[in-house]
C-alpha cells in the first residue's frame, strides 16, 4: 500500500481480553475494523495527541491517545514494525512515538499516575497496568489509607469475555508524598478525591435526557433510560447496563403492523452481557401514539461546537421519534426504517414464528429482521439461497394456509421461519425476487418456471392457482413416507388395525341382498333416498358395528427392537449438542438424519449390529410372553421399520 500500511490480526485491547481485527495507518490517520464486520474505530491524525510503543508478551503494543482523553491499545505487532511505523507516524502526524516498557516484577509497590481519563500504575520507570476511569463505577474511601475501584459489570467492553475486572484496591499510606494531605484530609483521601472528579460515578455527569418506565423486551424488565454524552445508560431494579456509543452500531425503528406499539431496536458490537448471556440487540417497546416533551441538559456553546446541526435544545413529538432523534444525534448511528415491502394488511412485515417463538419478520432493504424474540438479523450479503417451503405441521388444510420461508446463510447455518399465511407469498416472492437473492425453488431453468410464478402472481383472481406454491406442495407430497415411525405409532391388536375391524363391521351390517334391493330403488326413483329402519336387527352384526376399544398396553409385555438409526442417534446426539450447543432439537435431529443418510454402509454396521441383536431379543422375549405354542417373530421386522 502506497498511502500507508495495513496489519492483519491486530487486536484492539480494553478492560477485558482482545477484539482480532484489521489495523490500517495512512496519511490521514489510522483506522480500525474488527474481523468478520462489525465494530470500526478511525481517528484523525490531527486529534492524536500521543503515541507510544511497548514490548507486551509475544508482541509490540501501540497505544494512541486522543483529544477528547479517549486510549485506544492495539496489539499484535512484530518487532521489525516498529522501526517503519514510528517514522511513518512522526512524519505524517508530528507525533513523535514514545517508547514504554513493562514492569514484570510484580512488585505492588509503585507510583500513580493519571492522565486524562486513565490511571497508570508505574514501578519505577515501568508501567505495570493500565485503566480507563471511564469504566469506574463506584469509587470508595475504606479507613484512612485504602481507596476502592469498582468497574461496571455489564457494559460492552466485556461483553466478549468470561472474566471482567470487577474492582481494584489501592493501599495509599499518609506518609505518600505524590498526594501531600493532613490530619483531616489524609493522601487517601486526596487521592480518592482526584479519581472521584473524574470517574463516571453516578452523579459526577448529568444525563442529557432520562426517559423513566420504559418496555424492554431484550434484556426484558422495565428501565429508566439515561442519555449521557458519552454513553447509554439502562438502570432496572436487577440490572444496570453502561452501553458506550462506539459500541452501537445502527438503530432500527420498526412499526408494528395493525398494533398499537413500535420497536426501537439498538445494534451492539460487541454485545450488552447478563449472567452468560449476549445481547447483540436492545429492543425496546414503544407506544406508538405517546406524547412527550424534552429539554437537553446542554449548554448553546456545547450544542454550537460539539453538535451542531445534530441536536436541538427541545425536543416535542412522539416519543420513540423523540429518543431515536437524541440518540442518533449524540452517538451518530444510522438510522434503518421500514423498507418499500407491504403485506397484505399494508403493515411493514409478515406474522411468523422462529425457535417456537411467535413474531413479525421485517423484510428490509438490505437484510431481513425478525423481533422480538430471538431479534435476528440477517444481511442479504450473508445469504446463499432462500427456498419457499409447503408448511409442514397441521395436514394438508393446514398446509394449504400457510408456508415456510427457508434462509441459507454462506456459512451454512439455517433460519427457518415457519406459519407464514398463503396470502403473504406473492408480496414476499416479488420482494425477494426483487433483492436478485437466489431462490432454490426455481431451478436453474429459469424462464418457464419464472414465467409461470409472474404469471400467477399477476393474476387477479380471488383464489388464484399459483404453480409455484402447487409444485412445492408436489414435492412435498412425493416425498411423504408411508412407513409408520415406531416411537409414535398405536399399540395395535393381533388381528389387525382398528380402522380395520371398524370398515368390516360398517359393510357386514347389510345383508348383500339388501344391498341389491337398495341399489336398484335408488337407481329407478328420481326421488331424494329416504331412510328406513331395518325390520330386523342382527345382533352379531350390531356388535361388529360398534368400533373396537383401544386395548391398553400390558406393562409386562417386551418392549420393541430399536432401529439402526436410533442407536445411531443415541451415540451422536450427545456431541452434536456439545459441539452446537445453540441447536434446536428440532435442528439437531435434521442434523442426525443428513449425517446418517451421508454414511456408507460400513459405517452403519456398527449400528445395524446392535439391531439385529435388540431384534433377537425382542423375538425371544415376545415367544416367552406370548406361551410356548405362540407363533415365532419375524426377527427382520421385529422394529417394525425397515433399514
Amino acid at each position: 500500500m502506497t498511502d500507508g500500511h495495513l496489519f492483519n490480526n491486530i487486536s484492539l485491547g480494553g478492560r477485558v481480553g482482545n477484539n482480532p481485527g484489521q489495523f490500517r495507518l495512512y496519511s490521514g490517520g489510522l483506522a480500525w475494523k474488527k474481523q468478520g464486520g462489525g465494530k470500526t474505530i478511525e481517528v484523525d491524525k490531527a486529534d492524536i495527541v500521543s503515541v507510544t510503543w511497548m514490548k507486551i508478551p509475544r508482541s509490540y503494543q501501540l497505544s494512541v491517545g486522543t483529544k477528547e482523553g479517549i486510549r485506544y491499545v492495539f496489539k499484535g505487532f512484530r518487532e521489525q514494525d516498529v522501526s517503519n511505523l514510528t517514522n511513518f507516524i512522526q512524519k505524517n502526524t508530528g507525533t513523535t512515538p514514545e517508547e514504554k516498557q513493562l514492569s514484570v516484577s510484580g512488585h505492588n509497590w509503585g507510583a500513580v499516575d493519571i492522565n486524562g481519563n486513565m490511571l497508570s500504575f508505574n514501578v519505577g520507570s515501568k508501567e505495570a497496568f493500565e485503566v480507563s476511569l471511564s469504566d469506574v463505577s463506584q469509587t470508595q474511601l475504606q479507613g484512612k489509607t485504602d481507596v476502592v475501584l469498582e468497574f461496571h459489570v455489564d457494559d460492552t467492553t466485556g461483553a466478549n469475555e468470561k472474566d471482567s475486572l470487577m474492582d481494584l484496591s489501592f493501599h495509599v499510606p499518609t506518609s505518600n508524598t505524590q498526594f501531600l494531605g493532613d490530619e483531616e484530609r489524609p493522601s487517601a483521601h486526596i487521592f480518592w478525591q482526584k479519581i472521584l472528579a473524574i470517574a463516571d460515578v453516578g452523579s459526577s455527569e448529568e444525563a442529557v435526557v432520562s426517559l423513566e418506565g420504559i418496555a424492554i423486551l431484550t434484556p426484558r424488565g422495565r428501565y429508566t433510560v439515561e442519555l449521557h454524552m458519552s454513553f447509554l445508560r439502562l438502570q432496572g431494579q436487577a440490572n444496570d447496563f453502561k452501553i458506550q456509543y462506539s459500541s452501537i452500531l445502527r438503530l432500527f425503528v420498526l412499526p408494528k403492523s395493525n398494533n398499537p406499539h413500535t420497536f426501537v431496536v439498538i445494534t451492539l458490537d460487541p454485545p450488552i452481557r447478563k449472567g452468560q448471556t449476549l445481547y447483540p440487540h436492545i429492543v425496546i417497546q414503544f407506544v406508538t401514539e405517546n406524547v412527550v416533551e424534552k429539554e437537553l441538559s446542554l449548554s448553546e456553546e456545547v450544542l454550537a461546537e460539539k453538535y451542531k446541526d445534530r441536536l436541538q435544545s427541545s425536543y416535542n413529538g412522539l416519543e420513540h421519534e423523540v429518543f431515536s432523534k437524541i440518540l442518533r444525534g449524540l452517538s451518530g448511528a444510522k438510522v434503518t426504517r421500514p423498507s418499500t415491502f407491504r403485506s397484505c394488511q399494508d403493515g411493514y412485515a409478515v406474522k411468523s414464528s422462529l425457535k417456537a417463538e411467535d413474531g413479525l419478520l421485517y423484510p428490509l432493504e438490505k437484510g431481513f429482521f425478525f423481533l422480538p424474540k430471538p431479534p435476528t438479523l440477517i444481511l442479504h450479503e450473508e445469504i446463499e439461497y432462500v427456498e419457499f417451503e409447503r408448511h409442514g405441521a397441521g395436514g394438508a388444510s393446514m398446509s394449504s394456509h400457510y408456508f415456510d420461508l427457508l434462509v441459507k446463510l454462506k456459512n451454512d447455518q439455517e433460519h427457518l421461519f415457519r406459519n407464514i399465511q398463503r396470502n403473504e407469498y406473492h408480496n414476499l416472492f416479488n420482494f425477494v425476487s426483487g433483492k436478485n437473492l437466489k431462490i432454490l425453488n426455481l431451478g436453474e431453468d429459469g424462464q418457464d418456471r419464472t414465467g409461470a410464478v409472474a404469471a400467477a402472481l399477476q393474476s387477479t383472481d380471488d383464489d388464484p392457482v399459483d404453480p409455484h406454491l402447487e409444485r412445492i406442495k408436489n414435492q412435498a407430497g412425493d416425498e411423504e413416507s408411508d412407513e409408520e415411525d415406531e416411537d409414535f405409532v398405536a399399540d395395535k391388536d393381533d388381528s389387525g388395525s382398528p380402522s380395520d375391524d371398524s370398515e368390516e363391521g360398517s359393510d357386514a351390517s347389510i345383508s348383500d341382498g339388501e344391498k341389491e334391493k337398495s341399489s336398484k330403488k335408488e337407481a329407478s326413483s328420481s326421488k331424494p333416498p329416504v331412510k328406513r329402519k331395518p325390520k330386523s336387527v342382527d345382533v352379531e352384526s350390531s356388535e361388529k358395528r360398534k368400533p373396537k376399544k383401544k386395548k391398553t398396553k400390558d406393562p409386562n409385555a417386551p418392549k420393541r427392537a430399536i432401529a439402526p438409526f436410533m442407536y445411531f442417534s443415541k451415540a451422536e446426539r450427545a456431541n452434536l449438542k456439545n459441539i452446537n450447543p445453540e441447536l434446536s432439537t428440532t435442528d439437531i435431529a435434521k442434523k442426525l438424519g443428513e449425517k446418517w443418510q451421508k454414511m456408507s454402509a460400513e459405517e452403519k454396521q456398527p449400528y445395524l449390529e446392535q439391531s439385529q441383536v435388540d431384534k433377537k431379543r425382542y423375538a425371544e422375549e415376545t415367544a416367552a410372553y406370548r406361551g410356548a405354542g405362540a407363533a415365532p417373530v419375524d426377527v427382520d421386522s421385529a422394529d417394525g421399520s425397515s433399514d
